[in-house]
């Protein structure tokens, strides 16, 4: 299977994995042949990227039938966790919250925290997903940081919610496509406040918890908000939830910009250890986290175009590419693989 740039998708290819909408319906299953008028509707949604067979590279599995599943059941449910939340409804949040720990026992029981959390989505809905997306990310980072169980199950509840003060502003303020007004930022900044007064006021949810929401923008060299703290007066559960917070938010589409390319926003990450983010967390992230998604196609510097087929654990952007084609003329030729650990003088340049 590979991650294709979908201008290069060709008529009769078969889709690898589901494209479904941020609400979790799926748009397109996997198994289907990709007409012409398919892969114009895609593009028309803004899907640039998707799974597409391949038998050359058959060994590449992306899909966790299971994990997706889970995933786009909590999507479903994330209008009514959010509703019965700022309702104030304790048995209602509690019932909608279920589907939620469902996901985070399945990824604790996976326990496979080697991981390029690249998605293929529509772009409605996106505080509902990224607040998904931020909680899985969170809950992968949270095991290689050895959390235990217990807090792994805080951490997710903090990080799907971290949001939730969202919810007290204006829709215009946070759908606004241009640049906010002084007053509008300000108001955005009032949000981890407003998000811990909802939780603290209805529920009776752990200090840890409470702390997650209310923190999770602070960053270790105050210039943070809404506070303005540093370095270990911000919660643990915040360091974790704002680094994922950041690289999910870069990682997509939004009103008022284009997302980054994976690498730039790894990179993003990595650059703000030491002032934005905690090092040490930051270290993990880097442990956790791999830059570039199997299947995807990367122009080297030597000239070469490969996919990407393994990733090699503790170094995030050095993968092992299988070469499929002459770049030139991109007619196939017999494969073969280039280790980048081992080859230090190649460089990707580019996500094709």
């Amino acid at each position: 299977m590979r991650l294709e740039f979908i201008n290069r998708v060709e008529v009769n290819e078969i889709l690898g994995k589901n494209i479904v909408t941020n609400d979790g319906s799926v748009l397109l299953r996997s198994g289907v042949k990709l007409t012409k008028k398919y892969i114009f509707k895609l593009r028309e949604l803004g899907v640039f990227y998707i799974y597409v067979e391949d038998s050359r590279l058959e060994e590449v599995s992306i899909e966790d039938e299971r994990l997706s599943r889970l995933k786009e059941l909590t999507m479903k449910n994330m209008s009514t966790i959010m509703k019965n939340v700022t309702d104030g409804d304790a048995l209602g949040t509690k019932n909608s919250l279920s589907v939620a720990e469902d996901l985070v026992n399945y990824i604790i029981e996976m326990g496979d925290v080697n991981k390029s959390l690249y998605d293929i989505q529509t772009f409605d809905n996106y505080t509902y997903l990224h607040s998904i997306d931020t909680g899985i990310m969170a809950i992968f980072l949270g095991i290689s940081m050895k959390l235990t169980e217990s807090e792994l199950k805080e951490l997710s509840i903090g990080a799907i919610l971290h949001d939730i003060g969202k919810t007290k502003i204006n829709k215009n303020i946070i759908t606004k496509p241009g640049k906010l007004t002084s007053e509008e930022f300000e108001e955005i900044k009032n949000h981890p406040i407003y998000g811990k007064q909802i939780l603290e006021k209805n529920f009776n949810m752990s200090n840890r918890v409470l702390k997650a929401v209310e923190h999770h923008h602070e960053r270790v060299d105050g210039n943070g908000y809404p506070y303005g703290l540093t370095k270990n007066q911000i919660s643990k559960f915040a360091k974790i939830i704002g680094i994922c917070d950041v690289y999910d938010s870069v990682s997509n589409d939004r009103c008022y910009r284009k997302k980054f390319n994976p690498s730039d926003a790894y990179e993003l990450i990595l650059a703000g250890a030491g002032n934005a983010f905690d090092e040490e967390v930051v270290k993990d992230f880097k442990k956790t986290f791999s830059v570039f998604p199997l299947g995807v196609c990367l122009k080297l510097s030597n000239g070469v175009e490969g996919y990407v087929i393994k990733q090699n654990r503790n170094f995030p952007d050095r993968p092992i590419i299988r070469v499929l084609y002459e770049s030139e003329t991109r007619l196939p030729i017999k494969f073969y693989e280039i280790d980048l650990l081992k080859h230090h003088n190649v460089i990707v340049e580019s996500i094709m």
